[in-house]
């Protein structure tokens, strides 16, 4: 069952925690650690599962995480939004998961669309509360529709997701917003 919570305040501090564990386990390589996705939105409902991406300058490098006890997905690819011509190399990317703190951790190349693109999403929801809890609610009554299909759930968010990048970008645009610096908690090391 897909289940969407309330915001919870901890999930500042369980980011912090996967950022020093992160840090620790890579301490070089990694250009930037951020907080993403739902969770890294004040207010916002969410899944209990903490979203982080991990910068990188050259992805075929990226450092493996299995040792520090975080699980390698299949998954290589992220959504591409319809109407956009994106390359695939723009796309890639490695997702491993974590247990607990539940988390998934996506390593993203520096300067490519999939690593922009959850930056700006996260700042514009952050900038826009009526955005933000539109989107909640449409997760929200998403999950209750579906129930356990994942890929129902998906098959729906992602476009929706797509939709408020359009006023993003316009904000984006409008506000001159540019690529945020690292949430992690120790400072980045190249």
């Amino acid at each position: 069952m897909i289940e969407i919570v309330p915001y919870r305040a901890q999930w500042p501090a369980r980011f912090a925690e996967i950022a020093v564990r992160l840090r620790a386990a890579v301490p070089t390589g990694i250009a930037a650690i951020h907080h993403i996705g739902s969770t890294a939105v004040p207010g916002l409902a969410a899944k209990d599962i903490i979203d982080v991406q991990i910068t990188v300058s050259d992805l075929d490098v990226a450092p493996p995480l299995e040792a520090a006890g975080f699980l390698r997905t299949p998954h290589t690819t992220d959504h591409c939004p319809p109407g956009l011509a994106v390359p695939p190399e723009q796309l890639r990317k490695r997702l491993y998961k974590l247990e607990s703190p539940a988390a998934n951790i996506h390593v993203r190349q520096a300067g490519r669309f999939n690593q922009r693109y959850p930056l700006l999403c996260r700042d514009y929801l952050r900038a826009h509360r009526a955005a933000a809890d539109a989107y909640g609610a449409i997760k929200q009554n998403l999950a209750r529709i579906v129930g356990s299909d994942v890929e129902a759930y998906y098959d729906v968010k992602d476009p929706v997701f797509d939709l408020l990048m359009a006023g993003a970008e316009d904000w984006a645009a409008a506000t001159a917003w540019s690529l945020p610096p690292s949430d992690g908690s120790v400072a980045p090391t190249t």
